[in-house]
């Protein structure tokens, strides 16, 4: 095939590009509308996620206004073992969030006497620290740091309105004993 292109003028290899181009027309119009039919059946795809996220919030609120799940400072004062990490928390406002600081490797929450401030990884310190009358937060700053999955953005709110329930992924042992 080279040799026979090699043979052919620049006038005549216009003419053959001319050619497989008419050829193609036909043939990305119906790619288009192919790529039309895909974009609005992933729209609805996505729409339907959405539709299922929202639902599932709405119910999880509704759980939480009925007292299904307790808050976090529930759980510390009637758990004493178990790690973070193996529940999941929500703002009453049915958004999930991770306790601590973002990127960190495991989940913590901060306490204070009011001059030292102590860091708990797992229930058994946390209810130590509560215990002893430490409060969540930091000297001077109360509350509960928490930040939202996938992101850097963190703020402190009051642990009361933080609900805790069972990781869908761990066992949720620890979390019957609690709200027995």
């Amino acid at each position: 095939m080279s040799d026979e292109l090699a043979a052919l003028t620049a006038e005549e290899i216009n003419q053959r590009i001319e050619e497989l181009k008419e050829g193609m027309r036909p043939l990305e119009k119906e790619i288009a509308a192919l790529r039309g039919d895909r974009d609005l059946l992933y729209t609805e795809l996505r729409r339907r996620e959405r539709q299922a996220g929202m639902l599932a919030r709405r119910d999880l609120k509704a759980s939480m206004k009925e007292g299904t799940f307790p808050t976090l400072t529930e759980l510390i004062e009637t758990t004493d073992e178990g790690s973070f990490d193996d529940f999941d928390f929500n703002l009453k406002t049915g958004g999930e969030v991770k306790l601590g600081f973002p990127g960190a490797r495991r989940q913590t929450v901060a306490f204070t006497d009011g001059r030292q401030l102590g860091q708990a990884s797992d229930f058994a310190e946390a209810k130590r620290l509560y215990s002893a009358g430490w409060s969540l937060g930091a000297p001077g700053k109360p509350g509960l740091r928490v930040h939202f999955p996938g992101t850097r953005l963190e703020r402190l709110v009051d642990p009361s309105e933080v609900f805790v329930r069972p990781s869908v992924s761990e066992s949720s042992e620890p979390f019957r004993d609690a709200t027995r």
